[in-house]
């Protein structure tokens, strides 16, 4: 029984999540890129999906990110409830409002006392103040009774009221603050914190700053450059110590400004977004409203933001406040940003636009990992040689070899356990390697001369003397190796039928595994594919591994096939010569001079053109033996009439198998005829 041992240690982030070299990768790869012949694409799956490495461990993909995600977003809108933020503010409200009802009874009750407790002669006049006091607070107290039920009606009515409690007028003060940084976070964090406690020449300069941004998107509008610089020199200081560098990134940062805020009201009720829309308007004069106001209408015509601005359907009852919502708001844009560059990246298995420090931020480090570990397999199949560096993205000669060894170790492995790959023959020839057998000399045969074995020949001969005395006889010469070879032509049907019953992956695997056999065991034979469905072209042995079945145009030309593979075997002088067709349905159509004539229910005439060159083929000793994917009456009856023509055999595979019949029957007939 076999045993692993594991080492556990505490995480110092220097450990690899997931440690996979390019070969395995390459190999975890093959089947997508051989179905699909796309190594884009094939990429792009591992990156969505991830992986399994061989002891099972799975690597998270940017799906599994996608889908944190949205979970986080799930319980942030399951949790609050967006319309808490109007209850909030009517909740400090009615606690300014309290405290004010509070500090006046407060207030009369300790000018009462200080009047009774007091013996001296200006006690009248203490009293007449009392008097005044009382009658003040009387008129406050109405006033109060008096506020409407509204937030931005009590909000209109107190920013003219006359407060006599300090610390109701103090946080009556703060929810303005607070108003006044909703209407103006638009402009950026700077411009919330400068406008808490802004004095009338403050609010001057604001409105003159919104007034020259305005007339900037007005003049880019119309086609005029915005004086970008002379608005900095002015009003720069508004926008922070790291503030934007051109009017682009000035709007770019506006327009996320404003889109949260815009999305904090759409997630409202309508009666909640409305009462905080009033409340929101009583916070600045009139004039600033405005200019606000313009703002909002002139970036919605520049830079709509339908990307950006959402209604999230709350769900919770967590009550929030307005600054909370505001951060939650940025919070949840920056996941839908983070959501499109991750559904970008699944898209186009290209990662560049995700921001791996955000990715940390919003999901956690296990996150940046995983991005990382992403990048470092793609990075270690370019830096392997397995693909090229470049958009492209394809598979270089050594990718190529890769993935048929894989194939080769994949279906011909069965051939191994009998040692059918060998070849052994009983035939010797004069033209290869040595080998380590020798034979008695004969005339004719290359002087290649085993010394040891010649002198024991004759010391056995004439006994042990001195000198040793050579006979014709004793003369013993090593064996060369028979020089064999074997030209093969692969075609390889193409026809949409072929992939529509998933027969194409099989077939191509097929392919690059017979390439990987005789590139590693038969290198002196040729081997040529021909893929064909309504024409047939040679595909060279660079381009296999991307190539696929033609989903668009119908027809099974195999006379053009024939006719190519036959002029392909005209240049291969001496050794075996023969034809390998793969194929899932009989012949559909048939060259006519230079065009494809395409009929079904196939032609006769079709029929009669494919089969004359069957019989070309024969004339000149060219087997042709065909492998059908697909056993109906029609093609049975084809390639038994095709057979019987040529003496090439006919095998009714699937494609679990083929890769059994083909490369069996390729190692037996190049053996049987070689020994021929």
């Amino acid at each position: 029984m076999l045993y692993r041992s594991y080492k556990y240690s505490q995480w110092d982030g220097s450990q690899r999540i997931f440690e996979l070299d390019a070969d395995q990768l390459m190999d975890l790869l093959s089947d997508d890129i051989l179905k699909d012949g796309d190594v884009r694409q094939a990429l792009r799956d591992l990156m969505r999906k991830g992986l399994q490495d061989r002891d099972g461990q799975q690597m998270p993909g940017l799906r599994d990110l996608m889908e944190q995600l949205k979970n986080q977003r799930r319980q942030q809108l399951q949790q609050h409830n967006m319309d808490s933020v109007v209850d909030d503010l009517k909740e400090r409200m009615d606690e300014i409002i309290q405290l004010e009802r509070d500090g006046i009874k407060r207030r009369l009750e300790e000018a009462s006392a200080q009047v009774e407790a007091d013996g001296s002669e200006d006690k009248s006049q203490k009293e007449s103040l009392l008097e005044l006091l009382k009658n003040r607070a009387d008129n406050n107290l109405e006033k109060l009774d008096a506020l409407p039920d509204g937030l931005a009606g009590q909000l209109k009515e107190l920013m003219e009221y006359d407060f006599m409690d300090p610390e109701a007028q103090e946080k009556f003060q703060e929810l303005l603050d607070a108003l006044k940084s909703q209407m103006s976070q638009n402009m950026g964090q700077q411009m919330m914190d400068q406008i808490k406690g802004m004095s009338e020449e403050d609010q001057a300069a604001t409105r003159d700053m919104m007034r020259e941004l305005n007339q900037m998107i007005r003049d880019k509008m119309s086609g005029q450059e915005p004086d970008f610089d002379g608005f900095m020199d002015k009003f720069g200081q508004m926008f922070g110590d790291n503030p934007p560098q051109s009017f682009e990134e000035l709007m770019d940062q506006l327009q996320q400004q404003l889109a949260q805020s815009q999305s904090m009201l759409d997630s409202m009720s309508p009666e909640a977004r409305r009462e905080m829309e009033d409340a929101l308007a009583q916070s600045l004069d009139p004039e600033t409203q405005r200019e606000m106001a313009e703002f909002a209408s002139l970036m919605e015509q520049m830079m709509p933001m339908d990307d950006l601005r959402r209604q999230y359907p709350f769900l919770g009852d967590d009550p929030i406040t307005m600054e909370q919502a505001m951060e939650m708001m940025r919070g949840l844009q920056e996941l839908d940003q983070l959501e499109q560059s991750l559904q970008e990246a699944m898209r186009t298995g290209n990662m560049d636009d995700i921001d791996p420090d955000k990715l940390s931020d919003l999901l956690g480090d296990d996150a940046r990992r995983i991005y990382d570990e992403l990048e470092r397999l793609k990075k270690m199949l370019e830096e392997s040689g397995y693909i090229t560096n470049n958009e492209k993205m394809d598979l270089t000669a050594r990718g190529i070899r890769r993935i048929g060894q894989k194939a080769l170790k994949e279906v011909f492995t069965h051939l191994r356990k009998d040692r059918m790959g060998n070849h052994e023959m009983d035939a010797r020839g004069a033209n290869g390697d040595l080998l380590g057998e020798t034979k008695p000399y004969e005339f004719g045969d290359p002087f290649q001369i085993d010394l040891q074995a010649t002198v024991k020949n004759a010391v056995l001969r004439g006994g042990p003397q001195v000198p040793v005395r050579l006979n014709a006889e004793d003369f013993e010469v090593f064996r060369n190796e028979h020089m064999t070879r074997s030209s093969t032509v692969l075609l390889l049907d193409q026809s949409r039928s072929m992939g529509l019953f998933n027969n194409w992956q099989a077939a191509k695997k097929v392919t690059l595994a017979l390439m990987a056999l005789m590139r590693s065991q038969f290198p002196r034979d040729s081997l040529h594919i021909v893929g064909f469905s309504d024409y047939a072209q040679e595909i060279k042995e660079e381009e296999m591994a991307k190539c696929s079945w033609n989903a668009w145009v119908s027809g099974t030309n195999l006379h053009h096939a024939l006719m190519l593979a036959r002029k392909l075997l005209s240049k291969e002088k001496g050794g075996t010569r023969q034809i390998l067709v793969v194929t899932d349905g009989e012949p559909t159509a048939h060259l006519e001079g230079d065009r494809a004539f395409f009929a079904y229910p196939p032609s006769y005439r079709t029929e009669l053109e494919t089969l004359k060159e069957v019989r070309k083929c024969t004339q000149e000793d060219i087997v042709i033996n065909t492998f059908m994917l697909e056993n109906n009456y029609q093609l049975v009856n084809f390639v038994e009439r095709m057979t019987r023509i040529n003496n090439g055999r006919a095998f009714y595979s699937s494609a679990a198998n083929l890769g059994e019949y083909l490369l069996v029957d390729y190692v037996s007939n190049r053996r049987k005829r070689v020994s021929a």
